[in-house]
């Protein structure tokens, strides 16, 4: 049995005519006519009733062209993956990712990924999630890791999720409890990121809810850098638990009562838009890896 014989026949069982299945193949009639009834033969036993007007399945034929339909089917899948694999192994992978990812490795997974892939170029660029935002809407970037805020627009798709908290970061030796009340810090100047962030929205928020407007005395652009303006001094800031205990400059660590919420960390796609086939790999890639990370914590 070959696989041209399954073909010619799938054909003319759906055409009902070997004429028609024959110009469909662009092979002629007769040589579509031989292989079918060769493939009977094989068999044993008639797959088709043939009349002068039109051509019908025997009993047999529906339980052969259900089978058949199955392998072509299969074949069709590993001819797309093939495809697939081949525009992997020469793609590119445009990476967004913010500052804060909690338990996620991410220089690690990106070396794992190359290593399994060395022929795809990655890129990847780092900024608040705002700003990767806009740049995956406007396909700059084809995935953002980043925390998945509540107010996440409705044209991008957030997963898998990795939990995150929010701490109270010190300067050290700053004779602050280990679990703090925000009311208590209405006094105490902040450092944080600039307005519109998500950081600094967590901090107005809370602080609103304290019954206060948070004193900002310094903004600043990265998590690490408000790790460094608190631990000389010049404030207290919310932070992210796993920025607070990245290495860095030293600071103290409280828990706040009560504790803000804090966005998931998630992998985040414009909805409606297919990723190309290395792009898609290192989704799959990374949010394999999320889900262990959390796993792990």
């Amino acid at each position: 049995m070959e696989l041209r014989q399954l073909t010619y026949f799938e054909a003319v069982a759906r055409h009902a005519s070997f004429t028609r299945a024959a110009q469909e193949l662009r092979i002629a009639q007769p040589a579509v006519s031989a292989q079918v009834r060769r493939l009977e033969s094989e068999l044993g036993t008639p797959l088709l009733q043939r009349t002068t007007r039109r051509v019908t399945l025997t009993e047999a034929g529906e339980l052969v062209l259900q089978r058949t339909r199955r392998v072509l089917g299969e074949l069709a899948d590993v001819r797309s993956d093939l495809a697939d694999l081949a525009d992997v192994l020469r793609g590119r992978v445009r990476v967004g990712a913010t500052l804060v990812l909690g338990p996620l490795d991410l220089p690690a997974e990106l070396a794992a990924f190359r290593s399994r892939y060395p022929g795809v170029t990655l890129a990847l660029r780092s900024g608040l999630v705002a700003d990767l935002l806009r740049a995956l809407d406007a396909g700059e970037l084809d995935v953002v890791v980043g925390p998945a805020y509540p107010h996440l627009p409705k044209q991008f798709l957030a997963r898998p999720r990795m939990a995150e908290r929010v701490v109270l970061v010190a300067p050290p030796r700053s004779g602050l409890p280990p679990r703090v009340r925000l009311a208590d810090l209405r006094e105490r100047a902040f450092v944080s990121l600039e307005t519109g962030s998500g950081l600094r929205s967590i901090l107005d928020d809370a602080c609103a809810r304290a019954g206060f407007g948070a004193r900002v005395d310094f903004e600043t652009h990265s998590p690490a850098s408000i790790r460094e303006l608190v631990s000389a001094g010049l404030g207290v800031a919310l932070l992210a638990d796993s920025a607070a205990r990245a290495a860095g400059a030293p600071v103290e660590i409280h828990h706040l009562d009560p504790e803000p919420p804090y966005p998931p960390i998630a992998l985040i796609r414009r909805r409606g838009r297919q990723l190309a086939p290395a792009a898609r790999a290192f989704a799959r890639h990374l949010a394999t890896a999320m889900t262990a990370s959390y796993r792990a914590e």
